[in-house]
């Protein structure tokens, strides 16, 4: 049984930061990619920004240069700084990670239960 637990989620004014984190916990053999999505109200969820077991990462276009995905493989445990928040921003994020259980190459995807942004102009 897997589990991710997001936090930090909130309210703050435009031009404000935020910082989100994702804790992985179960029985973890190791963890592959993991990211973070964001979903609006009547809008599909969206990548915002991943990032590789090599510490790769990628990010959406509209938060280039704003935010900041970083993991911690010590803590099973991914991050994203979000600096310069604009209204649009406001939305639900969710944390994903891509999870081996075992000793083998198979894994699986799990979603956390998703944290609050709200943006205020």
């Amino acid at each position: 049984q897997v589990h991710l637990v997001e936090s930090g989620g909130g309210l703050v004014q435009a031009g404000g930061s935020l910082r989100l984190s994702c804790a992985a916990s179960g029985t973890i053999s190791a963890i592959n990619a993991m990211g973070w999505y964001c979903q609006a109200p009547g809008s599909q969820r969206d990548l915002v920004a991943a990032i590789t077991s090599g510490s790769s990462t990628n990010y959406a276009d509209s938060v280039k240069g704003r935010f900041t995905i970083s993991r911690d493989n010590a803590k099973n445990t991914v991050y994203l700084q979000m600096n310069s928040l604009k209204p649009e921003d406001t939305a639900v994020y969710y944390c994903n990670a891509d999870i081996r259980l075992g000793l083998g190459p198979v894994s699986a995807n799990y979603w956390g239960q998703g944290t609050q942004v709200t943006v205020s102009s």
